[in-house]
């Protein structure tokens, strides 16, 4: 598994959101495929992203406890402050600064690959030093220099 610690500043996200578990997820009965395709066929990239840009985030936040209990799912882009407008239908949260361990996906079908990272991630920190900060975590799409684009998971650590 490849890993790296890094620090992040905040950012905020603009996007469309849903509130799930991994269980209902496991179940064949989640709630992330429906948001990933609202996101596609919205035109919300268009209109929020710099376009320029070709990262897309998936935020996880809003834990109600671990990763056993319910969290709030943003899909989106990264938008300046003075962007944010509330009245526009988008959710928006802080991407909260701080220390990151960073897992790479590896190359391959997107949606089975970043699950098998997120069973390896939760397999990791069951035995881990570092400590799950659970405030937010977030998923990483670049598809700036690479095809298929480059994944990265985002863990925040104490």
């Amino acid at each position: 598994m490849n890993t790296e610690i890094v620090h992040k500043g905040e950012f905020t996200l603009c996007g469309i959101s849903t509130r799930t578990t991994n269980a209902e997820e496991m179940s064949g009965k989640g709630r992330l495929s429906q948001l990933w395709q609202d996101y596609f066929s919205s035109s919300l990239a268009s209109r929020v992203a710099d376009p320029s840009s070709q990262l897309i985030y998936a935020l996880y936040t809003d834990y109600e406890s671990d990763a056993s209990g319910a969290y709030t799912v943003i899909v989106g882009q990264d938008v300046a402050a003075e962007e944010v407008n509330p009245a526009d239908g988008y959710q928006y949260a802080k991407v909260p600064e701080g220390k990151y361990m960073v897992f790479t996906v590896p190359a391959g079908p997107v949606y089975e690959k970043v699950a098998q990272t997120w069973g390896e991630i939760w397999a990791y920190f069951q035995n881990a030093a570092e400590v799950r900060t659970y405030i937010g975590d977030y998923e990483c799409y670049d598809s700036r220099n690479a095809d298929p684009a480059e994944i990265k998971i985002y863990i925040g650590i104490q």
